[in-house]
């Protein structure tokens, strides 16, 4: 079980093929901090059908895509 198993069920009842969240939504819905250690985490999305696409550290936001 991932720290970030919320967030990750959380993407893949989204509709769509691309989503935008803020880090603080991401920690809302996660449970816990967003932190480095989800750069090594992100790879678990593929199992749910989607991928990270971009992390804009200036807008602070994650964008998430379904791979076609």
């Amino acid at each position: 079980m991932s720290k970030y198993d919320a967030l990750w069920s959380y993407v893949s009842q989204q509709d769509g093929d691309e989503l935008c969240l803020s880090f603080a939504k991401i920690e809302q819905v996660a449970g816990v901090p967003l932190d480095h250690s989800f750069l090594w985490y992100k790879k678990e999305l593929t199992d749910y059908g989607w991928q990270v696409e971009k992390i804009s550290l200036k807008k602070k936001t994650v964008k998430f895509k379904r791979p076609r």
